[in-house]
């Protein structure tokens, strides 16, 4: 009976059309047959209904379904007695609820449709949990004695005594001006009006709403409606403070502006609640964290509060430790899989855009000229009104430069900033009718179509989809138009933090298959370091008088970038995720003392976390052949698998597998390239403390680490490398640069240690040796 309490039966409103189809899921259900009322539907219902307690799980009305209407899933037996809310018959059931703290920020990250609304709705008061009896509501006496012992009793007691004042903002700021009735409707009157405490001067002028104030709320674009709904519930006076998705339309600069006025409003007794996508700004926002996992529009389930590092990186991983729990079979990490492929892709094509200015209205544009390469992305960082979509437009041709200046004439395929849908039909007649070659072909369905998960409302009108599934259409029709260069206008707007990670997977992968260039404009500063080869910093005073840099590498552009906003990032160590320094921190003024805004960088290249030398601090290795290879798919996937050559009593790395290279020929000696060089101390075996270790490819006795091996007489007594060796008390990095032949091979090493010895690593490869 437990195993059919814990299942439920999904029957979505929208799809189900009992007078379209002929019942199949009743006529095909083996319960049904035996004379058991399991699914009750006829040609005059509105939607059919399903019994959980009936139904044995055998899968199969899901699949008759013509429509794709009924989900049947088996959840965890530990969830049975856990369940917080459910709206009706066969919908959304949401189990347990986020706990918040006072005086602490509770930050809540999930995908789209697993319950996060609907928690904030609960824990505002606006929603009586009824505990999934939605035919029998429950009262708040056996509420309360439900939350007993737990921190939730307490918070609903207030709730149930009016002591709790809670004030939200909304997460459709869009629908702003809608709701504001009344003959008042400039920003700062409306401000004025609500403002309960004396931090509205403040709240203001930190997000820039003075140069607003006397604006007519209707005419604010999605960023400025978007400060003012978070200027509105800052200057107001309450107990509870949530605020749903308040990153987005915002820049880098204004969403940390916002994340600082949101901390300050924490007070010893006040809660705040968070539900953000942007994880770096959720990460510096919260205090701790709650994930919210399950699926979509189907159930959720609220995991218990854990640690905004542990937090994040559970929702990342996709499996709960506590509970030996994975629910989701790939882990989401910031290691650019692709990479490897990137070895195999001709660069050798480059094209080139002149120096432009831009004159619109009081805004004026200057273009530094540049450079691009196939299978290159290009992102744009830079405040709001600094000219990154005119940029994007002058490329396309949509606008001309002052002057008499030539633009290459060059296929451009673009998806705009913002989608406005004009297209009568469904989304599989969009494709068809705009692009049905690439909606045809296989190798564009397995690379964008399927990861973008388009299947779900493949079928519904264009006119009826939400935000985050029109801009997952976007990037489709964007991709699916064939072009030499495509310009992509902030495709993270709407998507969830699951979709963003997949979305720029989906974009880089086509980009480095089809060997084309992008330029993508970013606001998300963990997607734009994943999908950036190159930077464009574009600087200057926003809306009045802006600067577009030549693309640069993007340590030097993100470090630029960063250092315009006063801000430092770390990598963490375990996602590689970028993660936002709290402001004053030590590590934050150590930083900005080097110089070095980005710390662990750089962000590109396959990361070979050569963890099991247990070194302080941690090192990481960089590889990257520069010409191609015919064995490099071999050397990859011998990288994948942890097999490389352990040479003899030197440092190595073969994840326990030295008798596996042995038996079988790794020796790491193909193009004449030792694979592998390592310095650290603390490994068991092969590697002592406080001894100097040296580069594989090096014999044995000239690196002082055991006898010769005969094998490296084929670089012979001067062979072209470059051997450096840095900080000989310490743990040593060893980097070499080889030229063998036509094959160049870079082993990169870096050093999560100090900027100096980035800085030499950097000049030595800038320096990169050639006979």
């Amino acid at each position: 009976m437990s195993d059919k309490l814990t299942r439920v039966a999904i029957v979505n409103s929208d799809k189900c059309k009992p007078k379209k189809c002929r019942q199949e899921c009743k006529k095909s259900c083996p319960v049904v047959r035996t004379g058991k009322l399991c699914i009750e539907v006829t040609p005059d219902s509105k939607i059919a209904f399903i019994s959980e307690r009936l139904c044995i799980g055998c899968g199969i009305c899901p699949k008759k379904c013509p429509f794709g209407a009924i989900h049947i899933i088996n959840l965890p037996t530990n969830l049975d007695t856990q369940v917080t809310h459910r709206y009706s018959a066969n919908s959304f059931k949401l189990h347990r609820l986020p706990m918040p703290r006072p005086g602490q920020v509770l930050g809540l990250v999930g995908t789209n449709g697993i319950g996060k609304s609907t928690a904030l709705k609960i824990l505002s008061g606006k929603l009586k949990p009824n505990l999934g009896r939605y035919d029998d509501p429950p009262d708040w006496e056996e509420i309360l004695k439900y939350f007993r012992g737990s921190e939730l009793q307490n918070y609903f007691t207030k709730v149930l005594e009016d002591d709790l004042k809670a004030v939200v903002k909304p997460q459709y700021v869009d629908q702003i001006p809608k709701a504001v009735k009344g003959p008042v409707k400039n920003v700062g009157a409306l401000i004025e009006a609500r403002a309960q405490m004396d931090n509205m001067d403040h709240v203001m002028d930190v997000l820039e709403l003075k140069q607003v104030a006397d604006r007519d709320i209707g005419l604010l674009s999605g960023g400025e409606l978007q400060r003012f709904a978070i200027g509105l519930v800052c200057v107001q006076q309450a107990d509870v403070y949530m605020f749903d998705e308040p990153s987005s339309y915002l820049d880098v600069k204004q969403r940390l502006s916002a994340a600082r006025t949101i901390r300050e409003l924490l007070r010893p007794d006040d809660y705040v609640i968070v539900v953000e996508h942007d994880l770096s700004v959720l990460d510096y926002l919260s205090d701790f964290i709650c994930v919210l996992y399950g699926k979509p529009a189907v159930y959720g389930v609220v995991t218990l509060p854990a640690s905004v590092r542990e937090g994040i990186n559970i929702f990342l991983d996709g499996h709960i430790p506590t509970e030996n729990l994975r629910f989701r079979e790939e882990s989401l990490t910031f290691r650019i899989a692709e990479a490897g492929d990137e070895f195999m892709v001709d660069k050798g094509r480059a094209f080139s855009y002149p120096a432009m200015e831009k004159t619109l209205g009081n805004f004026h544009l200057k273009i530094d000229a540049g450079k691009f390469t196939d299978s290159e992305i290009i992102v744009m960082m830079g405040e709001n009104g600094t000219g990154k979509t005119t940029f994007c437009k002058l490329l396309a041709g949509a606008e001309k430069p002052d002057g008499n200046v030539f633009v290459p004439r060059l296929n451009i395929s673009m998806k705009p900033q913002k989608i406005t849908p004009k297209f009568q039909g469904t989304v599989r007649q969009l494709f068809f009718k705009r692009i049905k070659a690439a909606f045809l072909n296989p190798q564009f369905q397995t690379d964008v179509y399927k990861p973008l998960k388009i299947d779900d409302f493949i079928d519904q009108e264009v006119q009826n989809l939400s935000g985050g599934e029109l801009q997952r259409v976007a990037i489709v029709l964007a991709l699916g138009i064939p072009a030499d260069i495509y310009l992509i206008d902030e495709p993270s707007a709407y998507l969830d933090s699951e979709q963003r990670i997949v979305a720029a997977r989906v974009i880089k992968r086509f980009i480095m298959h089809t060997k084309k260039t992008a330029f993508i404009v970013e606001h998300d500063f963990i997607m734009a370091t994943y999908l950036a080869d190159r930077v464009i910093v574009f600087d200057g005073k926003p809306s009045v008088d802006a600067h577009a840099n030549a693309p640069e590498s993007l340590l030097t552009g993100c470090n630029k970038f960063l250092q315009n906003l006063d801000v430092t990032f770390r990598r963490d160590p375990n996602s590689y995720r970028p993660r936002i320094n709290k402001y004053q921190s030590q590590l934050d003024q150590e930083q900005k003392l080097s110089g070095n805004y980005v710390r662990s960088s750089p962000f590109y290249f396959a990361d070979l976390n050569f963890s099991c030398y247990e070194t302080t601090p941690t090192v990481f290795c960089f590889w990257k052949m520069l010409t191609d290879s015919p064995n490099s798919s071999s050397w990859k996937k011998r990288v994948e698998k942890g097999v490389l050559h352990r040479y003899h009593r030197g440092p190595h790395w073969d994840d326990g597998r030295d008798s596996y290279n042995r038996r079988h020929g790794y020796r790491g000696t193909k193009h004449g390239v030792r694979f592998l060089a390592f310095s650290g101390v603390g490994r068991r075996s092969g590697c002592r403390s406080g001894r100097r270790r040296h580069l594989v490819g090096l014999p044995d006795d000239e690196a002082g680490g055991g006898e010769d091996d005969d094998e490296d007489d084929i670089f012979g007594k001067d062979n072209g490398r470059r051997r450096v060796t840095i900080s000989r008390c310490r743990p040593s990095v060893v980097v070499d640069v080889l030229h063998v032949g036509s094959k160049i091979w870079e082993l990169f090493f870096k050093v999560m240690w100090t900027p100096d010895i980035q800085r030499a690593i950097l000049s030595l490869l800038n320096a990169r040796f050639t006979q």
